[in-house]
C-alpha cells in the first residue's frame, strides 16, 4: 500500500480533497475510549439489562447496529407469521431502549473537556485537517469538533464554516459550510422549527455536561443509529440539516479521502452519493495488514460500491498518518 503522503502528493496543485471521517479518527487518539466493547460496558439497558446483553452475546458482537440490525429482523419475521402484539411491542421498546443507551454511553464515556487532549495533540490533527476541503463525519464525538475549533492552536489560517450563525443556530443554505456531522453529533440539538448547537466555549459548561444534562431531562441529540442504509437514509431526509449534509456528499468532486471508515453496508447510503458524485479518485485507508479477512472485506466493498465510469480507489496504509501524534 502507499502511505498517506504519496496518496496526497497525487492531488492537482490547486486542488483541495475532501474527506470522511470514521470511527477510527476518534479511534486513533484513545482506542479504550472510541471503540464497541467500552460503549457496551457502559452502556445501561434498565430493567431490559439482562436480555439485552443476552443478545449481544448472541450475535456474537459489540456493535450496536448489528443487534439493532437483529431486532429489525425478528419483528419482521413475527409479523410475516402472526405474532402476537406483546412480544412486537417489546421488540419495538428494545430498539428504541438501544440507541438511548447507545446515545447515553457515549456521553458517558466521552472526554468532559477539550483540555483532556494535549495542545500538541490538537496541533496534529487541525494540520492534518487543514489539508482537506470539505470534510464529512460519520461520528457523534465532539474530538473533530473540538479541533476545527482551537483557532488559537496551529495552524492559525485553518478556519471552517459549519453553518451554524447568530444564537448557535444552523442556517445552511446561503452559507459557505464545509463541515458535515452526517450522521448528527453530541452538540447537535433538533428544537422542532430550528436546528441548534451546543458552541464551545472554555468559559461556560462542558459541551459534555450540557448533554449529560439534557438527557436527564429526557432531551436527546440529534443522532442518526437506525439498523441499516435504507432506515438511515429515511431518517436523514426528514431532518434539514441532515439532508443538506447528506445532498453535500453528491456535490464531491476531484479527488476524496476516506480516513477509519469500515466501509460496510450499513452506511451504503452514504457511498451511494458518494458514486452518484463526480468524484475521479477516492483514497480508501486500510489499518494493519491489508490481507486480512476484515481488510479483504472492506477493499471490496469499497470498489464494489463506490467505484464507477468515471471514479477508482485506490488503498493507503492508515498509520502513515499520525492524526494526534504530539
Amino acid at each position: 500500500m502507499i502511505t498517506f503522503e504519496e496518496a496526497i502528493a497525487t492531488v492537482e496543485e490547486g486542488e483541495k480533497p475532501s474527506v470522511l471521517l470514521g470511527n477510527g479518527f476518534s479511534r486513533a487518539w484513545d482506542d479504550s475510549i472510541f471503540n464497541y466493547a467500552n460503549l457496551l460496558e457502559a452502556a445501561d439497558f434498565d430493567a431490559r439489562e439482562a436480555e439485552i446483553r443476552a443478545l449481544f452475546d448472541r450475535c456474537g458482537t459489540y456493535d450496536f447496529e448489528v443487534v439493532m440490525r437483529a431486532l429489525v429482523s425478528a419483528k419482521a419475521v413475527l409479523e410475516s407469521y402472526g405474532g402476537n402484539g406483546p412480544l412486537l411491542e417489546t421488540i419495538e421498546r428494545d430498539q428504541q431502549l438501544l440507541k438511548d443507551a447507545l446515545i447515553s454511553a457515549i456521553s458517558n464515556t466521552h472526554p468532559s473537556r477539550p483540555n483532556e487532549i494535549a495542545d500538541e495533540q490538537f496541533t496534529s490533527a487541525r494540520r492534518y485537517l487543514s489539508r482537506f476541503n470539505q470534510v464529512f463525519t460519520v461520528n457523534y464525538d465532539l474530538l473533530f469538533y473540538w479541533a476545527r475549533n482551537m483557532d488559537n492552536l496551529p495552524p492559525e489560517a485553518y478556519l471552517t464554516d459549519d453553518g451554524f450563525r447568530v444564537g448557535c443556530k444552523w442556517r445552511g443554505h446561503g452559507t459557505n459550510q464545509e463541515v458535515h456531522f452526517l450522521h448528527g453529533g453530541l452538540h447537535i440539538f433538533d428544537r422542532g422549527s430550528v436546528i441548534e448547537k451546543h458552541a464551545y466555549s472554555e468559559a461556560r459548561t462542558s459541551i459534555v455536561d450540557l448533554v449529560r444534562r439534557n438527557l436527564v431531562d429526557g432531551r436527546f441529540p440529534l443522532f442518526v443509529s437506525e439498523p441499516s442504509a435504507e432506515k438511515k437514509k429515511a431518517r436523514i431526509e426528514h431532518n434539514p440539516y441532515l439532508d443538506f449534509c447528506f445532498r453535500a456528499l453528491r456535490k464531491s468532486s476531484g479527488t476524496f479521502f476516506i480516513q477509519g471508515h469500515s466501509i460496510d453496508e450499513g452506511d451504503k447510503h452514504i457511498f451511494d452519493q458518494l458514486k452518484r458524485s463526480q468524484v475521479e479518485k477516492f483514497y480508501v485507508s486500510i489499518f494493519g495488514d491489508e490481507n486480512t479477512e476484515e481488510n479483504t472485506r472492506i477493499k471490496a466493498n469499497a470498489r464494489a460500491y463506490l467505484e464507477s465510469g468515471i471514479s477508482e480507489v485506490e488503498f493507503f496504509d492508515a498509520q502513515s498518518v499520525a492524526i494526534w501524534e504530539e
